[in-house]
């Protein structure tokens, strides 16, 4: 057994039931969970002096889509919206290989641990010929890092000749789906305390998923006792393909298929309407706001602050790094503040109000009671941000709402995952961060060459 103290931080916010914000605390640490937290005296086999610091529960990402980070920056797709973004990006994502799902694994889950997330979500949904072992090379990279990873066995069987999105060489029909997806969960899914590797079912979305493929998924994952996930409610143009082709608005036509409940998370969630929202809160469906990627992409603003009020299931998401640029979920706890006080002012949620999400809401959307928050008996994922410097000058009252109003834009002082420091000083401490990013590198320029 081993134990790890975190002591002496100038706030710790433990994002608790009771909104505690303890100052001058200690955490500490036995093994892989938290035994104590407040003021001391503690011994322990290693310390970390937290003066000067604000200490938070480590941060949850509710949707991903890591192959993408091989596509961020690109000038040619910087101007397009949703639909005409994907039919441009698919003729590059037909090129991925196995090296390029670990290389991009390991940039974007590194760079979301830099700043402070310890959880990340991804939704895979890409399969090429040959693309069996994409959610082991995953699994692989987010060991190396020591971040927790919940992937979902994503899927498309709309092509373009059914009306669909993708080409048809990127799709797969239904029984190799559920082949696929009944494997990834037998391989892969660990559902006890502390776990760090989950898996969920996550077909892409209504305009590249057919019916019988939305029914058979959420009967298997039922099945098989894990999650299901898609995109929803993004755009406009979604909207009307639902209605022109299936007859009836998306959250509709996942009622009919079998989508609705607390097993179910939806990405973006954005053109709800009252009635759609009521339907939601009733059934405790999850959403994941994507509050950068909206705005990239045009797609407009969830109803956050209504979500709130109804008691929707809610948690934070960075999306792919192609349609965001960067995995950076600590900058979307201040875009999403901003985002909302622009649009609904004095209505909009509060700082503390997006961080909760960024944690006890992200755990609540994937389903884990043992992460989210720092108290006795969860998970010892935690970051530091270090307010002694100038640029927090005169800003350091408030450490709740910090992360919303103030902001933070450096990496995290030190990352703790499951008991175990995995980032400090800004350097991840699992990989050699130069010799990732040469070979990251050569494999986008690689993948650019093919396309």
């Amino acid at each position: 057994m081993s134990t790890l103290l975190v002591k002496n931080a100038d706030a710790v916010v433990t994002v608790d039931e009771n909104d505690r914000v303890l100052k001058n605390a200690s955490i500490f640490i036995r093994d892989n969970m938290i035994e104590a937290v407040g003021e001391g005296p503690f011994e322990a086999d290693e310390v970390i002096d937290a003066r000067g610091c604000f200490a938070y529960p480590g941060l949850v990402n509710t949707h991903h889509h890591l192959y993408q980070t091989f596509t961020r920056n690109l000038a040619a797709v910087q101007k397009l919206e949703l639909f005409d973004w994907l039919r441009a990006l698919y003729e590059i994502w037909r090129g991925i290989d196995e090296d390029c799902v670990y290389y991009s694994s390991l940039v974007g889950m590194g760079e979301l641990l830099k700043y402070g997330c310890t959880t990340c979500m991804d939704q895979h949904y890409v399969f090429p010929e040959n693309s069996s072992g994409f959610l082991g090379r995953q699994f692989e990279a987010a060991q190396a890092l020591g971040l927790r990873l919940y992937a979902t066995r994503g899927s498309m069987s709309r092509g373009r000749s059914d009306g669909g999105l993708p080409p048809d060489d990127l799709v797969q029909d239904v029984d190799t789906i559920l082949n696929e997806s009944r494997r990834a969960v037998e391989e892969w899914n660990d559902p006890r305390a502390f776990s760090m590797r989950g898996v969920g079912l996550a077909p892409c979305s209504p305009f590249s998923v057919t019916t019988d493929l939305m029914k058979e998924s959420a009967a298997l994952a039922r099945a098989l006792g894990v999650r299901l996930h898609t995109h929803l409610g993004e755009t406009k143009d979604e909207t009307q393909f639902c209605v022109e082709l299936l007859g009836k608005r998306p959250l509709a036509y996942m009622e009919d298929c079998g989508w609705l409940g607390s097993d179910v998370w939806f990405a973006h969630g954005i053109h709800f309407n009252d009635e759609e929202l009521s339907l939601l809160a009733a059934t405790q469906t999850g959403v994941a706001h994507c509050p950068v990627s909206n705005m990239k992409l045009a797609s407009g603003v969830c109803r956050v602050s209504d979500m709130l009020k109804l008691d929707v299931p809610l948690g934070l998401a960075v999306d792919g790094s192609a349609s965001n640029d960067c995995s950076n979920l600590l900058a979307e706890i201040r875009a999403a503040y901003l985002m909302h006080r622009l649009a609904y002012s004095a209505d909009a949620p509060t700082g503390y109000d997006l961080l909760k999400l960024a944690t006890r809401g992200g755990a609540r959307i994937l389903g884990r009671s043992d992460i989210g928050s720092l108290e006795i008996g969860k998970a010892a994922d935690l970051f530091l941000i270090d307010v002694s410097c100038v640029d927090s000058a005169g800003a350091t009252l408030d450490p709740a709402n910090y992360l919303g109003t103030v902001g933070y834009y450096r990496p995290a002082k030190c990352v703790v995952v499951n008991g175990r420091v995995a980032a400090k000083e800004g350097r991840l401490l699992g990989i050699d961060e130069n010799r990732v990013a040469e070979r990251a590198n050569a494999l986008v320029k690689s993948l650019l060459e093919r396309a």
